[in-house]
């Protein structure tokens, strides 16, 4: 038999062992399951919270009530076992025999049990347990039914405290039924008497922890149904919340599928409605980054294309005129001295391209700055019109200067300034041969006009929108002998050098009668 125990035993010990471990476990896994599903959504945080919340208070409720009923409970049977004692005191000085303090053993027999009588009915009438006692602690007379022994005392509490005048109240429990008992000890007789007996009056009044267990049996039932209603308005909110919430995520990603924008009409909430309106705003910015970028990598590549269509052509020029030279297939001296001129002049021209195109890039992406001061614009056309005149004398042309003002102060930077004045005044003369070129500077209200005009072949009206267009050359240039070719970018940096410097650049022209630019600056005022 005790082989079975041991071997009983030696089975159960580990399964006991485990036992703590799995309950660790698994509270840590229960406590993972719910605080993953309290950060779940805002849902389960709202019902979460207002449910936890409500449990809390539901379980702290119970306490509080019952310690607040028993405070007044306490205080009112206090209070009423004063009045009851003070009754008592006043219907035992009404009877005959005072004589309260002598030993019942020495006193006659009668009198003695009529006090006995009326201790009894006055605490059937008070529903109380009456005692009367000496300064000693001596039993002089009790309701009890039990018979009064010869040297019986009370607590020596009581004593001290009719000893000192005073009135105290007594509360215990009963060693029998476990109810609790309340007391009140007061001397007897009137204010004015010596101190020589006291009364104790004991009550036990109804069960109050029955009471108590009721009223937390009504609240826990009052608080199981409000619970439910939580949960209900709880459930409500966290929808009403999370519903809005949940639709403007959907509507977030179709971002990324290229809607921007977000209808804010249908939001219930001010914070959603504020938050649309932002995500609006956003979106609408991601919308123009996402064009201006757009726009640039089509500019980006279309300049690439350009340029690299615009560097093949004279590259191509130079390696077919290097290799006849290189292999000997030309022989004449005039003629290997046309094809070096020719990869001479091809070379200028790719050098010049290179450097157009790294001026209109940095123009481009804001990297050229200028430096605004008050300059002469007459001055400095004069001086430009001067070092260009062997340049039109080549062409058979003529520069003159045919209006000119004093008062043409303007802020700008003189170095582009005089390459904006250079480019325009070389696209005259090289669109122009045999003819002239006049030049004027006006004053006009707030503003200086700059006009360059040429008798050239003009531009016809189908090219006219388009010669601010990189490498754009209007047909009949194309086709026009010139001697020197352009980079087809003069034009575009002019205009964005004008823009840089706060002016107006305009152009009008008519096919073989010639072309008319104009520029416009703010006139600079001295104060």
């Amino acid at each position: 038999m005790k082989r079975y125990v041991k071997q009983a035993g030696a089975k159960i010990r580990p399964v006991v062992r485990s036992l703590p471990g799995f309950g660790c476990r698994a509270g840590r896994r229960i406590k993972r399951l719910v605080w993953e599903q309290f950060n779940k959504n805002i849902y389960t945080r709202i019902l979460f919270t207002n449910v936890t919340t409500f449990v809390l208070v539901l379980a702290a409720l119970p306490a509080l009530s019952n310690f607040a009923v028993k405070q007044a409970t306490y205080d009112r049977i206090q209070q009423e076992l004063l009045r009851k004692a003070k009754r008592v005191n006043y219907a035992l000085l009404r009877q005959p025999d005072r004589e309260q303090g002598a030993s019942p053993a020495g006193q006659p027999e009668g009198p003695a049990r009529d006090r006995q009588e009326a201790l009894k009915l006055l605490a059937e009438i008070f529903d109380t347990k009456i005692t009367v006692f000496d300064t000693e602690g001596n039993i002089t007379g009790t309701s009890a039914e039990q018979e009064l022994v010869p040297g019986s005392k009370v607590d020596g509490k009581y004593v001290k405290i009719i000893s000192g005048g005073g009135t105290d109240f007594l509360r215990a429990v009963d060693e029998e039924t476990g109810r609790q008992v309340f007391a009140v000890t007061i001397p007897m007789g009137s204010s004015t008497d010596e101190i020589k007996n006291g009364i104790l009056l004991e009550a036990m009044p109804a069960n109050l922890d029955l009471a108590l267990n009721k009223n937390r049996l009504h609240l826990v039932l009052g608080g199981l149904v409000a619970l439910v209603v939580i949960i209900f308005i709880s459930v409500s909110l966290a929808l009403h919340i999370s519903r809005p919430i949940s639709r403007l995520a959907t509507t977030v990603s179709e971002i990324s599928r290229g809607s921007f924008v977000l209808s804010a009409d249908d939001q219930p909430l001010d914070e959603i409605s504020v938050l649309t309106g932002q995500l609006n705003k956003l979106a609408l910015s991601m919308q123009e980054i996402q064009a201006e970028s757009s726009r640039l990598e089509s500019e980006r590549a279309r300049l690439f294309a350009e340029t690299s269509h615009e560097l093949r052509t004279p590259l191509t020029a130079i390696q077919g005129f290097v290799e006849a030279l290189r292999d000997g297939m030309v022989q004449d001296e005039a003629l290997i001295k046309r094809y070096l001129d020719t990869i001479y002049t091809q070379t200028v021209h790719i050098t010049r391209l290179v450097d157009d195109i790294m001026i209109l890039s940095r123009l481009e992406s804001g990297n050229i700055t200028v430096q605004k001061l008050p300059l002469d614009l007459t001055t400095l056309v004069k001086g430009v019109v001067t070092s260009m005149e062997a340049m039109a004398a080549g062409r058979n042309n003529s520069v003159l200067v045919e209006k000119e003002t004093d008062n043409a102060i303007v802020l700008g930077d003189v170095d582009r300034m005089e390459q904006i004045i250079r480019n325009l005044l070389k696209n005259a003369i090289m669109a122009t041969e045999d003819g002239n070129i006049k030049v004027s500077v006006e004053a006009e209200r707030d503003e200086v006009v700059l006009t360059i005009k040429d008798d050239g072949i003009g531009i016809p009206p189908a090219d006219l929108p388009h010669i601010w267009d990189r490498f754009y050359r209007a047909q009949n240039q194309r086709d026009y002998n010139m001697q020197e070719k352009g980079s087809g970018l003069g034009l575009v940096i002019v205009k964005k050098l004008v823009q840089l410097q706060d002016g107006r650049i305009d152009v009008a022209s008519k096919l073989g009668k010639g072309t008319t630019f104009s520029i416009s600056f703010p006139l600079f005022k001295r104060k």
